[in-house]
């Protein structure tokens, strides 16, 4: 999708060669107060209106122009390691966090250190520690120290929608403990309504099971499961109760039995449309939420009985080890971590990591910052069960589907998953 700018900015499709002039030794007075930006996300969403107004200000502020470039996801995911080891590099990108990730990249020299500009600026303030996490690399490329290689200026977590008709309904509260979260399944259930919107073919599940585990695990469990302090035990209380718990759901009835054939988009559009009473996902689903889900009242909550959940900064502005204009990369980066700037951010649906809450008007905003604020506050942000190595999403997501189809013991899946863990591990740490 190509989103629309206003004044000066532009929004161009930019072949191969078209980047050559802007980082070549005989670049133009032009290309050198010019700032080349992609990022992924739309026009509509919390983070394309708060950044194109940043772009605005940018332009305003320091007489350069912006040349934005509208990327999808897949297209920065699959091609970044080679555009950023050419002179087509842009100056300023949004990238995905985490040790196979914005970590790979470090690691291969791709990404610059910008220890420098976190310091003039002081980002490092304005972000909690377990937001910093995401955005600090080590030479391995495993998160959580060495140099700053980026700065997210939103974040997201996993939390529990609820249709707020269907609760009161059938006389349900809002359930302050995991054994009334299983007793209100359990409700919706023994009246003919399976609860738990699920999605089985792809992410939701895989989030589902590590926030099961999340709810007897630590802040030391997760450090041996995400950046690798100590061996992760497999048969272990914490995944163990996890496998345990996600298969029994499905014979119970909390989750379909045809979960494993569903998709992310089609569990959101089945509780947006009132078909399940329960969704446990991301952030990332709250603008769509208020805008959709208009036939019923419905509102979030933590998941109970945890002081963790999935969860962490969101994706990173990095700047290439090629980018031309650096200090205007990091002139941008500042500038989107305004007040204002974030509090757009917040009063569209997004989670900002450093907006004054004075600043935050809209009811239902309040609610979800409210919610990423206690999370951050008990240090409660436990990142992604896939994130460990570069392959355990697709591993994640067809371990659990063999586990809901009842063709593997929840025993079985986690040695599977803890072999697989292991020699994934074993790659990037190269022990």
């Amino acid at each position: 999708m190509k989103m629309k700018r206003t004044l000066t900015v532009l929004t161009t499709v930019i072949a191969a060669g078209a980047l050559l002039s802007g980082c070549s030794a005989g670049a133009s007075e032009e290309d050198a107060n010019t700032l080349k930006l992609w990022h992924f996300e739309g026009e509509d969403s919390a983070m394309g209106i708060a950044w194109d107004e940043a772009i605005k200000t940018f332009e305003k502020e320091t007489g350069a122009k912006v040349e934005f470039e509208a990327k999808s996801f897949e297209q920065i995911r699959s091609t970044a390691s080679q555009v950023l080891n050419s002179n087509e590099a842009p100056d300023i990108l949004e990238y995905n966090k985490g040790n196979a990730t914005a970590g790979l990249l470090a690691s291969q020299g791709l990404l610059t250190p910008i220890d420098d500009a976190v310091e003039e600026y002081g980002w490092a303030d304005k972000l909690a520690p377990s937001l910093q996490t995401t955005a600090r690399y080590d030479d391995k490329g495993v998160m959580g120290s060495g140099s700053w290689y980026g700065i997210p200026n939103y974040g997201e977590f996993v939390e529990v929608y609820y249709n707020k008709d269907m609760f009161a309904k059938y006389g349900i509260a809002v359930p302050t403990t995991y054994d009334e979260f299983e007793a209100a399944l359990q409700t919706f259930v023994d009246n003919g309504v399976t609860p738990l919107a699920e999605a089985g073919a792809e992410y939701p599940i895989g989030q589902l099971w590590y926030q099961l585990a999340l709810s007897k695990g630590d802040r030391d469990f997760v450090d041996d499961y995400q950046l690798y302090k100590n061996p992760v035990d497999w048969q272990g209380p914490e995944l163990s109760y996890a496998s345990e718990k996600l298969a029994e759901y499905v014979d119970k009835g909390y989750i379909s039995k045809d979960v494993t054939g569903i998709k992310a988009e089609d569990m959101g559009v089945s509780f947006m449309s009132g078909q399940y009473p329960i969704m446990v996902s991301g952030s990332w689903w709250y603008g769509r939420v208020i805008n959709e889900a208009t036939g019923f009242d419905w509102g979030t909550f933590l998941f109970p009985g945890s002081e963790m959940a999935p969860g962490s900064s969101g994706n990173l502005w990095v700047v290439p080890e090629n980018a031309a204009n650096k200090d205007l990369a990091y002139k941008f980066i500042d500038i989107t971590m305004r007040p204002e700037i974030q509090a757009l951010i917040g009063n569209n649906g997004g989670v900002p990591v450093a907006a004054d809450t004075a600043d935050i008007t809209d009811p239902k905003s309040q609610e979800l910052i409210a919610n990423f604020n206690t999370l951050t506050e008990r240090d409660g942000l436990a990142f992604y069960p896939d994130w460990p190595t570069s392959t355990f999403y697709d591993q994640i997501v067809a371990a659990t589907q063999e586990l809901l189809n009842g063709s593997t013991t929840p025993e079985e899946m986690n040695t599977t998953l803890g072999d697989e863990y292991e020699s994934g591990v074993a790659d990037i740490t190269g022990e």
